[in-house]
């Protein structure tokens, strides 16, 4: 059997390959520090397991609406209108199994075969993937170092831009680099999308996951609210990463559609789901301020660690929860100057230490210098942290 041509351009989400590739390397008596994936090893608050649980005992395990309960819809409205300044009611969401179907669903509403997308690179791999599964042109468009964090690469925007292109994708408190875009930057994003016309996915995944400071959103500024989409996901504020619920919202016109491609793909989320999302965030907040706090442990600690490491640097970003550290001069001491593959495998097999590199999220752009891996915090304790990244300095002196 021959499978259909758009298989062939079809990607993946590689961070499960070194994911399995640990897991065979565990499996031969070797101890694994898991910093490659980010899930979250941190309990789903008791109120909203006990939620669901008594939703499910109440016989609420049939279909519901293809866009959502209503019920959700309205409370998740209410909550970003509340950290958003939007004007949204329960006709702009809806409700998606998990934030990534969104990716899809927004390409599939808006993009037609031949268009350009603009995506971030470095950045998810599933942008990409989806983008050239359905027949566009993704087009990358990268992130800069600065003082205190990476930043959005405006030259590069502008300069892959043409008449062409159609969609914008921006993943603000970013994934794998934790980038967040100052208040300029993002006045400039919002002036160049409306400047294009362009559509933007606005991925806010991380939006909620952030230990200092205020999240900020591109859909506050002139012209965005009217042609952009929000990604929510419950996955990581209330570490619900395998409960899959996340919500699309935006513009009634575009969210119809993708209640339209829910009734096709998965005719709806899980009823008593959510309804364990209302509870979430409706419902007692100290289970999320308590995986916040626990991540801020996590992510200092590992952020003064790596920095101690020589050959490595490291921002602290104030969102998500990922380290970004430039590798370039331990890959180079080590002998594994343009080697990412060479350096990893090296570093899992010496010190049990696992992580994915730059080039698990995105092909590398022209003219890049600098050597980066990613380390996910999030589903590693903090002795295992210290322990790991202790090993992992160990090697680094050797």
């Amino acid at each position: 059997m021959k499978n259909a041509e758009r298989i062939g351009r079809l990607g993946t989400e590689t961070a499960f390959a070194v994911s399995a590739e640990a897991r065979e390397w565990a499996a031969q008596g070797h101890k694994v520090y898991a910093f490659h994936i980010g899930d979250i090893n941190i309990r789903t608050p008791d109120n909203i397991i006990e939620a669901a649980h008594k939703a499910m005992l109440d016989g609420k395990t049939g279909y519901v609406a293809n866009a959502g309960i209503a019920e959700l819809r309205e409370a998740l409205a209410a909550d970003v209108n509340a950290s958003h300044g939007t004007s949204f009611d329960a006709s702009n969401v809806a409700i998606q199994p998990g934030g990534k179907p969104v990716i899809g669903k927004f390409i599939l509403s808006l993009m037609n075969p031949g268009d350009e997308v603009l995506y971030p690179n470095p950045g998810y791999p599933i942008y990409e993937s989806q983008i050239e599964f359905h027949g566009g042109k993704a087009v990358p468009y990268g992130f800069v170092p600065g003082k205190d964090n990476f930043g959005f690469d405006m030259a590069s925007l502008e300069k892959a831009v043409t008449p062409k292109t159609r969609l914008l994708i921006v993943n603000d408190l970013q994934n794998p680099t934790g980038a967040e875009a100052s208040e300029a930057e993002l006045k400039a994003i919002a002036e160049f999308a409306v400047k294009h016309g362009l559509y933007v996915l606005c991925d806010e995944a991380y939006f909620d996951m952030r230990f200092s400071g205020k999240s900020k959103t591109l859909v506050s500024f002139p012209g965005m609210a009217e042609r952009s989409i929000i990604l929510y996901t419950f996955s990581k504020k209330y570490a619900m990463t395998g409960w899959r619920l996340g919500a699309a919202l935006g513009p009634r016109s575009v969210i119809d559609v993708i209640a339209k491609l829910n009734l096709n793909d998965e005719s709806c989320t899980s009823n008593f789901i959510q309804l364990a999302g209302i509870e979430a965030l409706t419902g007692d907040q100290s289970g999320s301020r308590k995986i916040i706090g626990i991540l801020k442990e996590r992510r200092d600690r590992a952020a003064v660690i790596l920095n101690s490491v020589p050959g490595v640097t490291c921002y602290r970003p104030d969102a998500t929860f990922y380290l970004y550290p430039d590798v370039t001069a331990l890959m180079k001491a080590k002998g594994f100057a343009d080697d990412y593959e060479g350096f990893r495998k090296d570093v899992l097999h010496t010190t049990g230490v696992s992580f994915c590199t730059r080039l698990h999220f995105g092909r590398a752009l022209p003219g890049e210098t600098r050597r980066y891996v990613r380390l996910a915090y999030s589903g590693i304790d903090m002795a295992l942290i210290e322990e790991g990244l202790g090993k992992f300095k160990e090697y680094a002196e050797k």
